[in-house]
């Protein structure tokens, strides 16, 4: 079990508990349980693997040794003698911090206080040797229920007037939604940088929203606030779900904030769409009108496919990466950067362009060029606004062997839902936490990730003492092996 001196160093560094202390109001008696107390409380409840409640809050406060009871506040001496912490001294304390956090007019999103309070939680969480390590965040959402019942139909009374129906995956065969009512849990996972060392997968950035908010625009001002809080924003791993909204409400503000996307497309942002001044806007980026269609048209990689099968992929998006229009400047201040044609920078031979018909032949050739080429084919540069390729540019041509390499961390997000949703360890499924309302969820669920990440830093401990004594002794480290099988390899596998 994590000690209790771990969670004190993270509040004592977040500096959260002096804070909302200076918010909450001067009672006529002073409080036994300070709010640094409270918070060392439910770190506790969570390490021992305890669901959400103020009872477990309380017992774990209570289970204490004398000497850390009295320290922390949980024993204090009375005028009639020692008196124990009782469990409506709990409530009123969290009740407090609670309305202290809150907004006025409650709107399924977090206040800007309660934000920034979680936000420093979890920074704290995370060691001085890890904070530097990398800039790369893996971002995705899940469902956090609510306790509540939802409200009958045609009726808006509820005890969690600010939870709502939303929709998540199963793990069933067919691949339908499932309704559920509650809040969209959203976190952006530490992720090693491309060809750089491991590092433990730590929780940086996490929010909760109701499900009447789009969990994508309420999580994309949380990111965008980290450069003004010192922390430079790296490259942002996303699914299609991420990709899939406008420009303005995820792609433009990352981008403005110094970070740099790598994303799925969703099918429909996928292949041609388009044209500008005569070049093939696909995939976030312009090609040369006289593109193969079926290069355009090329997809991820199946995770079924076989080591030829990736071969030839790979060979046909380096194929098509000689089609594309070659960048010459970065983007100006209002997003606008300038580009020439492959047979320009030298990449096909193409008629219309007579010294690029001095290039090697193992270059691709334009045997029939436009009848009436346009901009992209008679001058030597275009521009290219900002809004062309807005939603769908990101760091490496979609879907390349570089993209599918640096994609893959993504998966950091999933393992770390995956950590918190083990019915072995915290199970945040409906009952974990019994309290309504956004607020005091939102309170619990950062708790919970922060001890989550020093779990995550012990077994990372414990895994490098072990390479080093492995070292030592002649030993290679210990690897993983893969162990996930497909429905297809076992169709294909003989009897």
């Amino acid at each position: 079990m994590i000690l209790l001196a771990a969670f004190e160093a993270v509040i004592d560094a977040s500096g959260v508990a002096a804070r909302i202390e200076a918010m909450l109001p001067a009672g006529v008696r002073a409080r036994q349980l300070r709010v640094r107390t409270l918070l060392a409380g439910m770190c506790l409840a969570q390490a021992d693997h305890r669901p959400a409640h103020l009872t477990r809050v309380h017992q774990s406060l209570t289970a204490l040794s004398d000497d850390d009871k009295r320290r922390l506040g949980v024993i204090a001496d009375w005028k009639r003698g020692p008196h124990t912490l009782t469990y409506r001294q709990t409530e009123r304390t969290f009740n407090l911090v609670v309305k202290a956090l809150s907004k006025d007019e409650p709107g399924g999103l977090p206040s800007g206080l309660l934000q920034r309070v979680c936000d420093d939680l979890l920074e704290a969480s995370i060691p001085a040797e890890f904070k530097d390590a990398s800039t790369s965040l893996a971002v995705d959402w899940t469902d956090l229920e609510s306790f509540s019942r939802p409200p009958p139909r045609g009726t808006s009374d509820c005890a969690d007037p600010e939870a709502s129906w939303g929709h998540r995956k199963n793990n069933l065969l067919r691949s339908e939604d499932e309704l559920f009512y509650g809040y969209y849990l959203s976190a952006g996972v530490i992720m090693p940088e491309e060809n750089g060392p491991a590092i433990p997968e730590l929780a940086r950035r996490a929010t909760v929203s109701s499900c009447r908010r789009d969990p994508v625009r309420a999580f994309a001002p949380v990111l965008t606030a980290m450069p003004g809080q010192g922390i430079p924003l790296g490259d942002i791993l996303g699914d299609s779900g991420y990709a899939h909204r406008d420009a303005g409400a995820w792609a433009i503000p990352l981008r403005a904030a110094g970070a740099q996307l790598v994303q799925d497309l969703h099918p429909h942002d996928r292949g041609p769409k388009g044209t500008h001044e005569g070049a093939i806007i696909s995939n976030g980026c312009l090609y040369c009108p006289q593109s193969p269609r079926s290069l355009l048209d090329l997809g991820p990689l199946s995770r079924t496919a076989t080591k030829d099968q990736a071969a030839d992929h790979d060979r046909r998006a380096a194929e098509l990466a000689r089609y594309k229009l070659g960048r010459l400047t970065a983007d100006d201040a209002d997003g606008y950067h300038r580009v020439a044609c492959p047979a320009v920078m030298g990449k096909i031979r193409c008629p219309l362009r007579p010294s690029s018909m001095k290039l090697d032949r193992d270059r691709p050739e334009i045997l029939q060029p436009p009848e009436h080429p346009q901009a992209c084919c008679t001058q030597q540069t275009i521009t290219v606004p900002a809004d062309v390729l807005a939603k769908t540019s990101q760091k490496h041509d979609y879907p390349s062997a570089a993209w599918r390499r640096s994609y893959t961390r993504r998966t950091g997000a999933e393992r770390s839902f995956a950590t918190v949703k083990d019915p072995a360890a915290s199970d945040i499924a409906r009952g974990w936490c019994r309290l309504m309302g956004l607020t005091p969820l939102m309170l619990f669920t950062t708790m919970l990730l922060a001890v989550r990440n020093q779990r995550i830093l012990t077994s990372w401990d414990a895994r490098q003492q072990e390479n080093q004594r492995r070292a030592a002794a002649g030993l290679p480290p210990k690897t993983r092996r893969r162990r996930r099988k497909t429905l297809t390899a076992l169709t294909a596998a003989p009897p």
